[in-house]
């Protein structure tokens, strides 16, 4: 990496960081690390709004693993039928709840390699929750957003998640991975959209690599 790549990143995340001070993650309704897990696999192919509608009353009749793992298949579907493909979210999380039960004691694991191996986690729902709740920062969780936008400022040339991720830990501080997830998706969402980004209001173009490209 060279000294002028390191000096433009550093400016990027700083820019970030002064234009999206306060965004930490769009879903808001939960109050425990499971909470948080279920939500995030809700949140999967569905947006933040579709989830947080929802989940509120959910953790209400839901609050822990014992609730869910002691519902049927069918309960769970209909309480989550407004998210897309909850069948097989229902499915995770009922599997989920009995995994945590029966073999961590109804307590979410705090380190990468257990969380994937739960039914319905991966590394980007990995990710979150040890960033967001336990700000325990092993890997940054990559979503579309975070993906479009690492390649549009020139972070990687990969479109595999798992690269992309590998990327920006090499070129973004430690301390900085679980912010720099939610860094990007604002950006993502305010200005660097998929399709007709806002690039003449965007405050990174002049070190934008791809500006000239994605303009027209």
């Amino acid at each position: 990496m060279t000294e002028t790549f390191q000096n433009r990143e550093r400016k990027i995340i700083s820019l970030l960081e002064e234009y999206y001070p306060s965004f930490k993650g769009g879903l808001v309704h939960y109050s425990s690390p499971f909470q948080l897990l279920v939500a995030a696999i809700l949140s999967a192919q569905s947006t933040d709004k579709q989830v947080n509608a929802i989940t509120k009353e959910l953790f209400s009749k839901f609050p822990d693993p014992q609730s869910f793992s002691s519902s049927s298949l069918l309960e769970i579907e209909q309480a989550i039928a407004s998210v897309g493909l909850y069948k097989n979210k229902a499915r995770f999380i009922y599997n989920l709840s009995l995994c945590l039960i029966q073999d961590y004691n109804s307590e979410v694991p705090t380190t990468l390699d257990e969380l994937v191996k739960l039914p319905g986690i991966g590394r980007k729902t990995a990710n979150v929750l040890l960033n967001d709740w336990f700000e325990i920062h092993e890997g940054i969780a990559v979503d579309t957003h975070v993906k479009r936008i690492s390649f549009r400022l020139g972070f990687t040339k990969n479109t595999n998640p798992e690269k992309i991720e590998k990327n920006l830990m090499e070129i973004v501080p430690q301390d900085k991975w679980g912010c720099i997830t939610h860094l990007l998706i604002s950006h993502g969402r305010a200005i660097c959209k998929a399709q007709k980004p806002k690039c003449n209001a965007c405050f990174l173009l002049s070190d934008c690599p791809r500006k000239g490209v994605i303009e027209k």
